[in-house]
């Protein structure tokens, strides 16, 4: 431990701290101001014990009944279109749930529990008997009350409303459709029987406003069918009226007119066929008058008797004559009387055939006379057809709106019937799956044990409440306040200085120097160029110990950040404070710590610049400048003397210069004028030091002279007494700005190595 038996010791701030120490929380001193009490403590425990008892056997006690229900969105398919359309989704389901829920906490159900129980009578609910025997009272004396009036009986009904309302809790299970209904009263077999009540209540309501949403809807689409009624039958009356002026006339299928037509035109093609067959006929005759062929060989004359008796009489007559030919010689009168046989058969065979001729001709004449008339009433027919069809449009427009208005209506008729039917039927699939029963225990107030026990809690404390701040109260009353004086510093013990040191100034009151730990919990060692970003220098990664990446707060950074506070107040306000680490015994340990120092003022949001004071190491320079690590002269305006020396930018929010390769003097003069440059362009908040290295020169003072405040590192390596009685030492006057030691626990980098090998 540090020995502060030094001159700078005697400060200020010692009073402070001792009259804080006194005042801080103790627990040795409660615990034993507790037990000292402890009797007293008991016994208010066991007081409040009792009235906690007390105070739970004077409360009236609760009786809660539950009944459940299941209440399903999904109601029963008992006609082809249901009234009210149904939920499909679980969202539209669940909102379902929750209104259906909402509904048993409605008005119109709990007017009708109170009715059924006649609540409005029952003094739990808001009724009393204080009426029923002031009445009693008044019928003794022969006086008749007066009748309550209707506002009345509706206040009472309202106070019974609210009352039951505030019994009844309704609670709905997660992703299902049970309710579970609580009713709570002071007789528990009135509890079931209201949740019982209530569960019936809600049922019939239900029921009930299913039938007369029904009855409203049937009512509705009844108003309106005569007016549908009256219009269908204008609308028809119109059709009927505006057929029989056009002559629209006909079968449900087509109209006569285009009946007509169609038989026109088919007779019209039959008679232009028959025309063209006795055309066809005539001039077959014609044709077989006209050469040396027989006359008789047709078909039409071939068919008739006649030319087929005339035939055969003329063939019977030219045999007959052959035979004579033969016989007779040609002036024989037998011969010549049959020859003249076969002349008259022949020509009355023509002229037979004369008279086919000429029927034929009478035939065609006919033929050609019908299909004439029949081409005008063909005509005729379609001149009427045109006519028709103009007159068709306004007759479909009419046709269209009879059957709108007939649908319309047989649309209203069926869905009256429809919903006329439903109002008898109940489609809800709600039901009661589970009735309240008669509770056994009572819900309120809880058990007596638990009463006794919170008031036993609750009693102890109190008291030890009380007796702790009646301590503090009556300590605080009756310690004296210390006197303000002046301490006289004590006397300097005598010291070895340097040669070249100037003598001490006077001693003064100064601040006592605040001390940090840095442990091995507080960083994290990583090798050197692992994990090396890409663009910038990181100064996490090179090879030292480094505080952990986002590590809460410790008591090393609280004890950094009052030393930076200190910092503050030393340099009196300006804008850029610059603080030096010096320390005793290898100077990688004071660079390690002055770079951890300055990332945890980055971590808090500063802008620090760092600056390599340590003319004969180099710790820091070597490590930023490493090949691969930076590019110097490219990141950054502030040098000190060459280009070589200059601001290199890193990714942790520090900026780090180099130290330049010249002699202490210059040096020192160059950081001195670096550190103007930067606060007079004002780029950064705190500037950090690392060095100057110990013993100091004249150079190295006059750098520690620049400096607002000081911060030692003792490694815990060395005996720190001792260390710090040579820092001290060297200091000389200088020790007036010291304002924090820092006591360097890491392990050494020689230590890390061998116990790698040993763990390899």
């Amino acid at each position: 431990m540090l020995d502060y038996s030094q001159p700078i010791d005697r400060s200020r701030s010692e009073a402070p701290q001792q009259r804080r120490s006194e005042a801080s929380f103790n627990v040795l001193e409660l615990v034993s101001l507790l037990w000292r009490r402890k009797i007293a403590i008991a016994a208010a425990a066991l007081i409040g014990a009792c009235l906690a008892v007390t105070i739970g056997k004077s409360l009236t006690p609760r009786y809660t009944a539950t009944a459940q229900l299941y209440v399903d969105p999904r109601e029963l398919q008992l006609v082809d279109r249901e009234l009210t359309p149904r939920a499909q989704d679980l969202s539209g389901m669940s909102m379902m749930v929750e209104s259906q829920a909402r509904l048993i906490t409605s008005n119109s159900v709990l007017l009708r529990v109170i009715e059924q129980a006649n609540l409005d009578k029952d003094p739990e609910f808001g009724g009393g008997d204080g009426k029923s025997a002031m009445s009693s009272l008044l019928g003794l004396i022969g006086l008749q009350p007066r009748a309550p009036s209707a506002a009345d009986v509706k206040d009472v009904q309202l106070a019974a409303l609210d009352a039951l309302n505030r019994h009844i809790t309704i609670r709905k299970t997660e992703k299902s459709f049970i309710v579970d209904i609580e009713v709570w009263s002071t007789d528990p077999a009135r509890a079931a029987m209201l949740a019982n009540t209530l569960t019936n209540a809600y049922l019939t309501e239900s029921r009930n406003s299913q039938a007369l949403a029904a009855r409203r809807a049937t009512s509705e689409l009844s108003g309106r069918l005569k007016e549908l009624r009256e219009r269908l039958r204008n609308a028809e009356t119109v059709l009927a009226t505006y057929k029989a002026q056009n002559n629209f006339v006909g079968t449900q299928d087509a109209l006569i007119s285009d009946q007509q037509l169609s038989s026109s035109n088919q007779r019209l093609s039959a008679a232009r066929a028959a025309t063209m067959d006795a055309q066809a006929r005539l001039d077959q005759i014609e044709a077989s008058r006209r050469t040396a062929a027989d006359a008789g060989a047709n078909a039409e004359v071939l068919q008739s008797p006649t030319i087929a008796n005339l035939r055969a009489q003329y063939a019977d007559a030219r045999k007959k004559y052959a035979e004579q030919t033969a016989e007779l010689g040609p002036r024989h009168p037998a011969l010549r009387q049959t020859e003249k046989q076969v002349e008259d058969i022949k020509r009355v065979i023509s002229e037979e055939v004369d008279r086919f001729a000429q029927s034929a001709k009478n035939d065609l004449t006919r033929a050609r006379d019908f299909e004439a008339s029949l081409n005008r009433a063909l005509e005729a027919q379609k001149r009427q057809s045109v006519q028709l069809s103009q007159a068709a449009v306004r007759l479909r427009e009419l046709e269209r709106e009879v059957d709108a208005s007939r649908d319309v209506y047989q649309s209203f008729f069926k869905r009256s019937r429809e919903t006329e039917e439903q109002e008898t039927l109940n489609t809800s699939a709600t039901r009661v799956i589970g009735e309240a029963t008669v509770p056994q225990r009572r819900s309120f107030p809880p058990a007596m044990s638990l009463f006794a026990m919170i008031g036993f809690v609750f009693g102890g404390l109190a008291a030890a409440c009380w007796f702790v701040a009646a301590e503090h109260l009556f300590v605080g009353a009756t310690a004296p306040e210390p006197s303000r004086r002046e301490r006289t510093p004590e006397p300097e013990v005598s010291r070895t200085r340097p040669e070249t040191a100037a003598p001490p100034p006077p001693l003064s009151l100064v601040e006592k120097p605040l001390i940090a730990r840095l442990q091995e919990a507080d960083v994290i060692r990583t090798l050197g160029a692992i994990l090396a970003t890409g663009g910038g220098v990181d100064l996490t990664r090179l090879g030292w110990p480094t505080l952990r990446p986002g590590f809460p707060l410790t008591t090393l950074l609280n004890a950094l950040r009052d030393m930076r506070a200190a910092v503050a107040r030393r340099a009196g306000g300006k804008a850029m404070p610059v603080i030096a680490l010096v320390g005793a015994g290898e100077t990688v340990g004071r660079s390690v710590t002055a770079l951890n120092f300055a990332l945890a003022a980055a971590r808090d949001g500063s802008r620090v610049l760092m600056i390599d004071a340590d003319h004969q190491a180099h710790t820091i320079s070597n490590k930023v400048n490493r090949p691969g690590k930076s590019e110097p002269g490219k990141l950054g305006w502030l040098s000190i003397g060459s280009n070589a020396a200059r601001e290199i930018k890193t990714v942790n929010g520090i900026s780090v210069l180099p130290a330049a390769e010249s002699d202490a003097g210059k040096a020192t003069d160059a950081i001195r004028k670096a550190i103007a440059q930067a606060r007079s362009a004002g780029g950064y908040d705190l500037v950090i030091l690392d060095g100057p290295a110990m013993p100091f020169s004249a150079a190295g003072r006059k750098l520690l002279d620049s400096a607002d405040a000081l911060v030692a590192v003792l490694p815990t390596s060395l005996d720190i007494n001792d260390s710090m009685e040579e820092i001290l030492t060297a200091l000389g006057g200088a020790e007036r700005k010291l304002v924090g030691v820092m006591l360097d626990e890491l392990t050494p980098a020689a230590q890390m190595r061998q116990r790698g090998k040993q763990y390899a």
